[in-house]
This record gives structure tokens, C-alpha cells and sequence, in this order.
């Protein structure tokens, strides 16, 4: 199949993932797809530059002696899809053949069904398993006592070397600290007399879901962001309870579990929603799962839905403080010159450059962004099999915030910003730019 010369030139159309139908698991009817949409993709190539999804597939074709699809064997299609990390990116910012364009290519849905179809026939191996089970790995890893050994032995080379050899995870990737002193057990509410005004497009109080991330191995994000959310009169609480938000399990395939953490989660938020909270969540993957991934796997939920509409980025809310006359601009410090690394999963929120666009509030600062992937995702850059691809991808972003000689460097996502700290290797830290903005106000 070739490719013509116009693609799709609307704006996408997402479908709903039919994951509950019996024949999205059949693997010939899969393998169907997998080949018709990689031929429209090899006719193509546009996105060779995004992950090594890509450049796998090519070289798979190009390698074959037919040169094309037909002569790749169909078991090393699970090559390309071990490739991808859901990051959405093809599909918002390269593809010329998504919905509604007659060929409905939907590259990150392929791969997601073909991990579904893995994981039905095969389950996971146990490192795949614990790297996915943040909440079972925090709450043992920040036990007392427990959270100095493991944080010790994570910074060991002898203890990273055995884990490597043993469980496959790389011992040259950043892998987190834990905490016992856990954001849910800092957290302290100050109530506020603040109320909602008619026209305003936000309530003026946020429920924070604290994510399993923010929870044990960065809790400082969340403090900031509570500082920096009541220093502009906004109230905020912690969500009633949580747990992970999914999208570990969605990366794996796993999505009967995806389903058990979404009825977990979204009664609880859905309810402090009907009692006039906005959400708010530190980390944009998990916002990212509440605002598509699970209303596309659910789209009947009602719940689902209410939670989607509520549920905002930090710095997406703070903007819309600001166009409301809300969000104070007495700013103490000048942050100066901000490498600032755009993360993946928050460009694929279509909600623009607000982190941007609020640090540059600040007096004398210049925000310089960095829209390219870190090539992190969460587990995918500590697997042995894949660390050294994942700073390959890293590197074009490495390289400008080299080339910047910025004051400071920084990611919505943090694990983004210790992926660049990793290939730095000059000391630098990340400073997420909740931190930086707190920094700026002086709290």
C-alpha cells in the first residue's frame, strides 16, 4: 500500500477502545491489523524520529527480502510493540492518517491492544510486574528502617549490578528514593473562606490526587505545589484515597487492572467533584489517564466523564487563575534562563505551553522549551534490555539543555528530569517548575 499524497488534515478523532469486545484479543485478527497499519507506516516514515518503534519496524522491512511488511514474520511484530511506551505522540503531532482520515490509523491503540493480547496469553514476568506495582512497591520500600536500606543499596553499584543481573533492571538508570515521611503523612489542610464566583471556569479549590509517584518518592513536588496553590488563596485537600492511577498497568497490557484502580479511584473523585473540588495531579501521565485513557476505555461511565472535565494540570489551572484576575504575580526572585523540558504525556493534553507560559510571569526569567521525548516512561528506561535506546532518545534533549547554559533545568515529569540528570553527568539537579515557582514567589 502506498501512501497518497494528503493525509488527514481535521483534527483527530479519537475512538473508544473496544477492549471488551472478544475479538480484540483474537492474535490472527490482531496480527491483520498490526500489518496493515505497519505497511501504511513504512510507506510513510514520518515518525522515525519519535521511539524505537519505529526505526525497528523499518529496519525489520528493510531487512527482509521482499523489502516490504509481507516479508517480516509475523512473531517479530512483538519486536515493534515491546518498542512503544504509549506516549501518544505519533498519533497527536506526526501521523497524517488518524480519524477521520479513511485509513483510521491509531498507531498507540494498535500497540496498547497488542500488549493486551501479550499479556492474555503470556502474564508478565515478575520484574514487569513489580516495576508496575508502584503502590506495593512504595508501601514496603517506605517502611522505617526498610526505606534507608533500599535507598542505600539503590545507590550502591555492587547492590545496581546484582539487581541487574538478577531481575534485569539497569544498573546505569536513576531509579527514585522512597520516603516513610510520605506526602499523605506530611499533608496538612488550612482552610480557606475562598468561594466560587458565577462565570469563573474553575471552583477556586482543588482536591490534590497525590499520585503513587508524588506520594513516595518526591513528596517536596506536592508540598510546593500546596504552598504555592494557598500563597494564590486556593484551598487545597488531598483526595479521600487513592491508589496508582493505572497507567503502569495500561504500559503492560494489564487492563483488568486498569479497570480494578479505575473503580478505585474514580468514586472517590467523582464525589468530591459533586461537592464543588477541582483536581489537580503532579504528574501529567496520571492526569493524562483521568483525562483520556480511562474515558476512552470507559466511555459510558458517567463518572468517568464527570472526573474528566475536572481534572486539570497544575500549571493548565494556575493559568486559568490568571486569565480570571486570580493568581498573585508578587514574585520575590527572578528564576533567570529555564531549560524547561516538555513532557510527553502533557503535550498530548492539547492544553499548550502553560508551565511556560506561568513561569514566564516571573520578572527578568526566560523559559526556553524543549519539546522533544526523554525516552524515560516510567519502567521502560530501567530495563536492562532498553536503557541504553531510552538515552539515545534522550540525547537531542540532553544536548539542548547543554546548549542552553541555563540557570536551572526542568520537567513536569520528574523521572523525565533524572533522565536528564543521568545523561548530564555533570552533578546538575532537575527542579521540577512547581519547585521554581515557589522559589520565585519567596514561600
Amino acid at each position: 500500500m502506498s501512501a497518497p499524497r494528503e493525509g488527514n488534515l481535521e483534527a483527530p478523532t479519537r475512538h473508544p477502545l473496544d477492549w471488551k469486545n472478544t475479538e480484540f484479543y483474537d492474535q490472527n485478527d490482531l496480527f491483520g491489523e498490526l500489518e496493515r497499519v505497519f505497511d501504511i507506516c513504512h510507506g510513510c516514515r514520518r515518525c522515525v524520529s519519535l521511539c524505537n518503534s519505529f526505526p525497528t519496524l523499518f529496519d525489520l522491512v528493510d531487512e527482509s527480502e521482499t523489502m516490504e511488511v509481507d516479508g517480516v514474520a509475523k512473531q517479530d511484530y512483538w519486536k515493534v510493540v515491546d518498542h512503544c511506551y504509549l506516549c501518544d505522540l505519533c498519533y497527536m503531532t506526526k501521523c497524517p492518517y488518524v480519524p477521520p482520515h479513511e485509513w483510521n490509523v491509531d498507531f498507540p491503540h494498535l500497540m496498547l491492544r497488542a500488549k493486551a493480547v501479550y499479556y492474555k496469553q503470556q502474564g508478565a514476568s515478575f520484574r514487569n510486574r513489580m516495576l508496575t506495582s508502584t503502590d506495593t512497591v512504595g508501601k514496603l520500600a517506605g517502611i522505617p528502617v526498610v526505606v534507608n536500606m533500599v535507598n542505600a543499596a539503590n545507590r550502591s553499584k555492587p547492590m545496581r549490578q546484582m539487581l541487574e543481573n538478577s531481575l534485569g533492571v539497569s544498573a546505569d538508570a536513576v531509579v527514585p528514593e522512597y520516603h516513610n515521611a510520605t506526602l499523605r503523612k506530611q499533608f496538612r489542610f488550612h482552610a480557606s473562606t475562598l468561594t466560587h464566583q458565577p462565570g469563573e471556569t474553575t471552583q477556586g479549590r482543588v482536591a490534590l490526587f497525590a499520585t503513587c509517584y508524588g506520594n513516595y518518592n518526591e513528596p517536596d513536588i506536592g508540598a510546593d505545589l500546596l504552598a504555592v496553590f494557598e500563597h494564590n488563596g486556593i484551598p487545597v485537600t488531598l483526595a479521600e484515597k487513592e491508589q496508582c492511577c493505572g497507567m503502569p498497568k495500561l504500559e503492560l497490557g494489564d487492563l483488568d487492572a486498569v479497570e480494578a484502580a479505575k473503580n478505585a479511584n474514580i468514586p472517590v473523585l467523582a464525589k468530591m467533584v459533586d461537592q464543588g473540588w477541582d483536581i489537580v495531579a503532579p504528574v501529567p501521565s496520571c492526569v493524562l489517564m483521568f483525562k483520556q485513557e480511562l474515558p476512552l476505555m470507559f466511555p459510558d461511565d458517567e463518572q468517568v466523564q464527570k472526573v474528566k472535565q475536572a481534572i486539570y494540570d497544575p500549571f493548565e489551572y494556575l493559568m486559568l487563575r490568571h486569565k480570571e484576575g486570580k493568581l498573585k504575580t508578587d514574585f520575590h526572585l527572578s528564576l533567570g534562563k529555564v531549560a524547561y523540558h516538555v513532557a510527553c504525556h502533557l503535550r498530548v493534553q492539547n492544553i499548550g505551553l502553560k508551565t511556560r507560559d506561568v513561569l514566564q510571569l516571573v520578572p527578568d526569567t526566560e523559559v526556553i522549551p524543549i519539546e522533544r521525548c526523554s525516552g524515560h516512561d516510567g519502567t521502560y528506561a530501567v530495563k536492562k534490555e532498553f536503557h541504553e535506546i531510552s538515552m539515545k532518545i534522550a540525547r537531542p534533549v540532553i544536548n539542548k539543555v547543554k546548549q542552553a547554559d541555563a540557570d536551572h533545568y526542568s520537567s513536569d515529569c520528574p523521572m523525565a528530569g533524572h533522565q536528564i540528570e543521568n545523561g548530564l553527568e555533570d552533578g546538575r539537579k532537575p527542579e521540577h517548575p512547581m519547585s521554581l515557582l515557589r522559589r520565585a514567589y519567596g514561600i
